[in-house]
């Protein structure tokens, strides 16, 4: 039996297990770490949308799950000293399943360093006819908790699920959650989105970027399992819950599906994902927090820390004196705030890790940096996040 952690009104992985429930805490990071959409075209199916519209007094959520079930599926992880379960959706006609990464490594286990983390020694993946085959790990991304599978495109005659696009998510749109909560496969839970652009921690001190909070019920198990719009298009991955009595109370969040096929195209090509690292720590700057400690500019990202010898020090990028803290955030008043980035205003330190996130290793970013009432533009060299 793998180990089993307390919840206390934190967000927690949701992953189940076999004869158990595993609950594992997921500590939240102090402010914001740095970090195109690609597209998986071999073996990719077209997909039909589901003869629904967005609007909620329309949505069908009985028209999506007749039309997306056999696309979803429930998975199986053996580890040496256990077994945990989840779920996961076909994604292309060659066998691609995206799943969490938590759902079949043993990065769930807090007593697990990143660097340490390890794959299941088998996975199991279980169709919603009853059928359970092997499947093969093509990589894991603890950064978006994003894991590719593979089964043999013969095995079962596979439906893939279309994926849509999580950068056009909006707040009181519906949605429908499918998986296998508590191993109950082929489980619909509704609701609609609560919230967007929320920061999950990824469990490597890097934050997850533009999360999908919803009320839709997420429970242990359900992890790795598609959130769907009304359209039958997968906008999310259910990953997390936050909770105070370890199980699902309306407040459950999803991967982005922008951010996953981002991992999954680069897993499926180099089995392995590489993001751009400027090695800051940031705060967000609003207008209060301006008008406090009399900043110059109203919005950005504000450097509260820097790595030394990471590439925003090595491109002369400074933090302020005295940490102080104002509205919960920490704040250094005199150091570099990042309001512009290749051409395009920075309204927050979230925005900006999305930017760095996306951006490739070596690349040149142009940031526009206010200090005091001097503005400047410093280019710098990204480097490779680091485990």
């Amino acid at each position: 039996m793998r180990p089993t952690a307390i919840i206390a009104a934190i967000a927690g992985l949701v992953a189940g297990v076999v004869a158990a429930i595993v609950t594992v805490a997921i500590a939240s990071s102090n402010g914001a770490f740095d970090g195109s959409t690609t597209v998986i075209t071999a073996g990719a199916a077209t997909v039909a949308p589901v003869n629904v519209t967005a609007s909620q007094s329309d949505f069908d959520p009985a028209a999506v799950y007749r039309a997306r079930i056999r696309g979803v599926v429930t998975i199986t992880s053996v580890f040496p000293d256990g077994e945990a379960g989840g779920s996961g959706f076909v994604v292309s006609n060659d066998g691609l399943i995206l799943t969490n990464a938590h759902v079949v490594t043993n990065s769930a286990d807090q007593s697990v360093q990143p660097s340490d983390v390890k794959p299941a020694d088998h996975v199991f993946v279980r169709f919603q006819n009853g059928d359970q085959i092997s499947a093969s790990i093509v990589g894991y991304d603890l950064f978006a908790d994003v894991a590719v599978l593979r089964v043999s495109a013969d095995a079962e005659k596979l439906q893939p699920v279309p994926l849509g696009n999580s950068s056009r998510v909006r707040v009181g749109e519906p949605v429908a959650a499918i998986g296998s909560p508590f191993l109950e496969a082929g489980s619909l839970s509704v609701g609609v989105v609560s919230a967007i652009n929320r920061s999950l921690s990824s469990g490597t001190g890097f934050a997850i970027p533009g999360a999908i909070q919803t009320d839709a019920a997420i429970n242990h198990g359900n992890s790795g399992g598609p959130l769907f719009n009304s359209a039958g298009e997968v906008i999310g991955i259910n990953a997390q819950i936050q909770t105070t009595s370890g199980g699902g109370e309306g407040v459950g969040f999803a991967v982005p599906i922008d951010l996953a096929r981002h991992s999954m195209q680069q897993l499926v090509e180099h089995g392995k994902v590489s993001y751009g690292w400027l090695g800051v720590r940031l705060s967000t700057v609003t207008p209060a927090i301006a008008d406090r400690f009399g900043l110059s500019v109203k919005h950005g990202a504000l450097l509260v820390e820097v790595t030394p010898g990471g590439p925003a020090d090595d491109a002369g990028l400074k933090v302020g004196g005295d940490l102080e803290q104002f509205q919960e955030t920490s704040i250094r008043p005199d150091g570099d705030i990042i309001t512009a980035v290749n051409g395009h205003p920075v309204v927050g330190s979230d925005q900006f890790v999305r930017l760095v996130a996306e951006a490739a290793p070596g690349q040149v970013l142009h940031l526009q940096v206010q200090r005091g009432d001097q503005s400047r533009s410093v280019n710098v060299t990204l480097g490779v996040r680091p485990l």
